[in-house]
C-alpha cells in the first residue's frame, strides 16, 4: 500500500556524525573485531569445484569474495567476465583444495562455456596454478567447514574462566549469548541466576577451553563469591557432569589460536606502580604487587591506607595487562594521580611515599612499550562497553590520548559515569556500526539526534535483497546469481579491503601518506567499509579537494549504488560531496578497480585482493607519464570533465573579515544551474594551488606553454604527421572569425601547440571546455583527428555540447584543407 507509513525514532550514526562534526574511529584500529570476522578464506584463493553441468567433473575456480559461509566463485578461464560468477555454500557445495582431484582420481575438465578459450588444458592449468594459493583443506572439511570462530561458540558451549579477583583458580562457564564474539557467560551451577553473569570477548586472555586448568596445574573450583551457594558435594557433582558432557559442549582448541600470547614478567612482591582498576577505570592510583604466582601471573592491589578498610581492590595481571604504569608516569604525561585513601596531606609525592612504605618502584623494564601508532584521534567516535554496567554499549567520544591509552566519554548511559581510561587494544571498544551489525542495542545519547518521525513508504526495491534462509534455499536449487544482494545477519557483507602499498599511487595520491595507511580495512558492512577506505584515500592526497572532486557523483550519472557524503579539507577550506559506493559484496572488487583507474593509480592499489609479491599490472616499472597515459585510455575513455559538472559539491568558505576584498571567482557556473566546484588544477603536484587559484593556474600554464613555443623553430607541415615538435603560436590577429562561419587561419593547425588550441577554444562559445584540452594536452594534430563519436565518448559530453564543439573543429578542418593541404 503506497499510502501506508510508520513512524520511527531511531539513532542514525551518519546523521549524528554529520551534526556533531565528528569522525568515526577507523575500523582497522579494532584488531579483535577484525580477527573475529575472519573465516580463513580470502579473495584470490583457488579451489577445485564440481562443474554444474557435469557433477562428475571438476574445474579450478578463484574466490572473488566471501560473505559469511558463502563464497562468490569464478571458474578460471573467464578472465574479467563477471557474468558466470556464482555463489556457493561452503557447508553444502562440492568444494576441495587444489590437488584433490589428482589424489582422488577425479576428472578435471574445462567447463563448456570456456572450452573454446582453452585449447590446451594442461598448459593452462600450469599457468594459472603457478604460485597460486589454495584454500586450506581444514576449512573445507570436518567441524570447521564453512565456519568462522564465532560460529563455533553457540549458547550452551562451555569454557573455563580464570578468576581475576581472588586467586589463580578457574571455573566452568556457560555461553548464554554470543554477540559478534562478545560472550555473556554464566558460571556452571547457576543456571537459574544471572546475578554473577559476565561479558567477555572470546579472545580475552583469561578465557580458555575446557581442560585448560588441569593442563596448566591450576585448581578447578568455583569462585569464593558463589561457593557458599551450594555444598561441596553439589559442586563436585556439577564438575562430574561437566566432564561427562565435555565432548558435546566443548569448543575446539584452535579457536583460541589468535589469542594474545602471555609473556614472562619480571615483577616482584612489594613493588610499587601506578594502576587503573579494571572494574572502575576512571582514575590512576598508586598500587602494589601483592603476590607473584608464577612467571606469567601476579596480583595487583590498589593502595588503601585506611586502617578500618573492609575490602580490597585486587586483581590478577600479566605482563601485557592494560592499565599498569611505572611510577611517575602520570606526572610525566601531565595527568592526575589519585592519592591513596587515608594518605596524609593533599599533594601526593612518590619519593616521600616510597620512603614511607619502605618499598621500591617497579623498574621501567617491567612494563611493555607503549605506542601511539593506533589510528585514534581526539573527538573520534566509537562504541564502548560501560564498565559500571557491562550490559550497556554506549556511544563514546575520545576526549584525551596518551600513548596507548584513550579517555572515553560515554554518552547515553543510564547512570552518568566519568571518563573511562581504556587501552587502544581493549576488547571492550568497537567501531561505529558494530552494535547495529550484530543486532545489539546501542545506547543513544541523551539528547539524541534521531530520524524524527520518518515516514517509511512501502515500495518495491530495485533489486531483491535475500535473507539467509532464502539464500540457502536458492543455493540448494542452484538459483542464486552473482548479482543477488546477499545479506547475512541482516547486513550486506563486504570483504576485507587491502591497501597494497607497493603499487603505483598515481598523480593525485601522496606515496608517503599511502604508506602510512593501515594494511587493510574491514570486513563488514559494505557502505561503512568503502566509506572509510575512500576517506583514507582523500586524506592521503596531495590535494584532498581534488581527489574528492574526482570521486564525486555527477547529478546526471546513473545511480547504481548508495550515496555517501564525504568531506575534504584543503588550505583551510572544507569541501563536501556525494560519492557513490556499492552496497553488495559482489560489486566491491569492480568498484575498487574502477575507483583506482579514476584516480590514475594502479588498479591494484586497493581492493579485496592482497598483492603479495609482484603486482600483476607491473606498475612499478612505468614512469608517471607513461602510466597515466596507459591507464588514461582505459578509464572509461574519459579524457576530462567540463567545469561545472560537479553539481553536488559544496565548499564551506571561511567567515570573511569585516573589510571584504574582491574575491576571484570561487564558484564555477554551469548553464541553467549553478554549482560549486573544487580546484581544477592538473594533478600530480603537491605544490598545486587551491580551488580559488584555478584561473591563475590556467593563465600561468598557458603563459608557460607560450614561452616554450616561442623558443622552438618554425616549420610548416603540408601533410599529416605525428611529430612532437610545436611551432610558433599564432598571434591573436592570426585567428580571424567571419560572420559567415568561414574561418580564415594565418598559421597551419598542424603546427598548433596545446596553448594555441586552448587560445582558439577560448575565442569561441565553447570556452569552458578549453580546460579539458589543456589537461589532456590536445595539440593541433590531435584536434584535427577528433570526431563527434570520439568527443562524446572520450570527453563525457552530452550530444548538444558535443555537436557545438565539433562544429568549431570542423571549421578548423575546413580552413586547413582550403589553405594548407595542397
Amino acid at each position: 500500500d503506497a499510502g501506508s507509513s510508520v513512524e520511527e525514532m531511531e539513532f542514525n550514526w551518519d546523521e549524528y556524525l554529520e551534526d556533531t562534526g565528528a569522525t568515526a574511529a577507523p575500523h582497522g584500529s579494532f584488531k579483535h573485531v577484525d580477527t573475529s570476522l575472519q573465516n580463513g578464506f580470502a579473495p584470490g584463493m583457488k579451489l577445485e569445484v564440481a562443474v554444474k553441468s557435469d557433477q562428475n567433473t571438476y574445474w579450478v575456480a578463484t574466490i572473488i569474495t566471501t560473505c559469511g559461509q558463502l563464497l562468490l566463485l569464478r571458474y578460471d578461464g573467464y578472465g574479467e567476465d563477471r557474468k558466470a560468477d556464482f555463489w556457493c555454500d561452503i557447508m553444502t557445495a562440492d568444494l576441495h583444495p587444489i590437488g584433490w582431484c589428482e589424489q582422488n582420481k577425479k576428472i578435471l575438465k574445462v567447463p563448456e562455456g570456456i572450452k573454446d578459450k582453452i585449447p590446451d588444458q594442461k598448459e593452462f592449468l600450469q599457468q594459472v596454478l603457478k604460485g597460486a594459493c589454495s584454500a586450506p583443506a581444514k576449512l573445507l572439511e570436518g567441524l570447521h567447514r564453512g565456519k568462522n570462530p564465532l560460529n563455533l561458540i553457540a549458547p550452551g558451549s562451555r569454557l573455563e574462566l580464570q578468576n581475576i579477583r581472588d586467586s589463580l583458580e578457574a571455573w566452568i562457564v556457560n555461553v548464554v549469548e554470543n554477540v559478534g564474539g562478545r560472550l555473556k557467560l554464566r558460571y556452571e551451577g547457576l543456571e537459574d541466576s544471572d546475578k554473577f553473569d559476565q561479558w567477555l570477548f572470546y579472545l580475552d586472555p583469561f578465557l580458555h577451553q575446557v581442560g585448560w586448568a588441569a593442563q596448566h596445574g591450576y585448581s578447578l573450583q568455583p569462585p569464593l563469591a558463589i561457593r557458599p551457594l551450594k555444598s561441596e558435594a553439589d559442586w563436585q557433582e556439577i564438575l562430574k557432569k561437566v566432564k561427562e558432557e565435555e565432548e558435546e559442549s566443548s569448543v575446539p582448541t584452535d579457536l583460541f589460536k589468535d589469542k594474545p600470547v602471555i609473556g614472562v614478567h619480571s615483577f616482584s612482591e612489594g613493588m610499587k606502580l601506578e594502576a587503573v582498576d579494571p572494574m572502575a577505570p576512571f582514575v590512576i592510583s598508586p598500587a602494589t604487587v601483592l603476590k607473584v604466582y608464577n612467571e606469567k601471573y601476579f596480583m595487583i592491589e590498589i593502595d588503601d591506607l585506611r586502617p578500618d578498610r573492609t575490602t580490597s581492590q585486587s586483581y590478577i595481571c600479566h605482563v601485557n595487562s592494560a592499565g599498569i604504569f611505572p611510577v611517575q608516569w602520570s606526572l610525566k604525561n601531565g595527568l592526575h594521580l589519585s592519592s591513596p585513601p587515608g594518605y596524609p596531606g593533599q599533594d601526593f609525592d612518590w619519593a616521600d611515599y616510597l620512603k614511607q612504605c619502605g618499598a621500591e618502584a617497579a623498574p621501567q623494564s617491567c612494563f611493555p612499550l607503549l605506542t601511539s601508532d593506533h589510528g585514534f584521534k581526539e573527538n573520534m567516535k566509537l562504541e564502548a562497553v560501560n564498565p559500571v554496567d557491562p550490559e550497556e554499549v554506549c556511544i563514546a567520544t575520545v576526549t584525551k590520548l596518551k600513548d596507548s591509552y584513550l579517555w572515553l566519554q560515554l554518552e547515553g548511559s543510564k547512570k552518568p559515569v566519568p571518563d573511562c581510561i581504556v587501552s587502544v587494544e581493549s576488547m571492550n571498544i568497537f567501531p561505529v556500526g558494530w552494535c547495529e551489525t550484530n543486532g545489539y542495542q546501542l545506547r543513544p545519547p541523551r539528547k539524541a539526534i534521531v530520524n524524527k518521525q520518518k515516514k517509511i513508504a512501502v515500495v518495491q526495491p530495485e533489486k531483491q535483497i535475500l535473507s539467509s534462509r532464502t539464500v540457502h534455499d536458492r543455493l540448494k536449487n542452484q538459483e542464486l546469481n552473482s548479482s543477488d544482494s546477499v545479506v547475512i545477519n541482516g547486513k550486506y557483507c563486504c570483504p576485507k579491503i587491502y591497501f597494497n602499498h607497493r603499487c603505483f599511487s598515481g598523480p593525485y595520491l601522496n606515496k608517503g601518506r599511502i604508506a602510512e595507511l593501515p594494511q587493510s580495512v574491514g570486513p563488514g558492512n559494505c557502505v561503512l567499509v568503502l566509506k572509510e577506505v575512500l576517506t583514507l584515500l582523500i586524506n592521503a592526497a596531495y590535494k584532498p579537494s581534488r581527489v574528492l572532486r574526482e570521486l564525486q557523483l555527477d547529478e546526471e550519472a546513473a545511480w547504481h549504488g548508495h550515496g555517501e557524503t564525504l568531506k575534504a579539507k584543503y588550505k583551510g577550506k572544507s569541501y563536501r560531496a556525494t560519492v557513490e559506493v556499492v552496497r553488495t559484496a559482489d560489486r566491491v572488487a569492480d568498484f575498487c578497480r574502477k575507483t583506482c583507474i579514476k584516480l590514475e593509480c594502479c588498479p591494484n592499489l586497493f581492493g579485496p585482493q592482497m598483492v603479495l609479491d609482484k603486482c600483476s599490472e607491473n606498475c612499478s616499472v612505468l614512469t608517471k607519464t607513461k602510466y597515466t597515459h596507459y591507464y588514461g585510455k582505459r578509464k572509461n575513455k574519459r579524457i576530462g570533465r567540463p567545469p561545472g559538472g560537479h553539481s553536488n559539491l559544496e565548499v564551506a568558505m571561511k567567515k570573511p573579515n569585516k573589510r571584504r576584498k574582491r574575491r576571484k571567482h570561487f564558484f564555477v557556473h554551469k548553464k541553467k544551474r549553478s554549482s560549486t566546484s573544487v580546484d581544477n588544477t592538473p594533478a600530480g603536484s603537491p605544490q598545486g594551488s587551491g580551488a580559488e587559484e584555478e584561473d591563475d593556474q590556467d593563465e600561468s600554464e598557458l603563459s608557460h606553454s607560450l614561452a616554450q613555443d616561442r623558443d622552438k623553430r618554425k616549420r610548416k607541415l603540408r601533410t599529416f604527421s605525428f611529430s612532437d615538435d610545436e611551432n610558433k603560436p599564432p598571434s591573436p590577429k592570426d585567428i580571424k572569425m567571419e560572420v559567415a562561419e568561414k574561418l580564415q587561419l594565418d598559421s597551419n593547425p598542424l603546427d598548433w601547440s596545446v596553448a594555441d588550441v586552448v587560445r582558439f577554444l577560448k575565442s569561441t562559445d565553447c570556452a569552458p571546455l578549453a580546460r579539458i584540452f589543456l589537461d589532456q594536452e590536445i595539440d593541433g594534430q590531435a584536434l584535427l583527428l577528433l570526431t563527434l563519436p570520439t568527443v562524446q565518448e572520450c570527453m563525457d559530453l552530452k550530444l548538444g555540447p558535443a555537436i557545438k564543439l565539433c562544429h568549431h573543429i570542423e571549421r578548423v578542418k575546413l580552413a586547413f584543407y582550403q589553405q594548407f593541404a595542397n
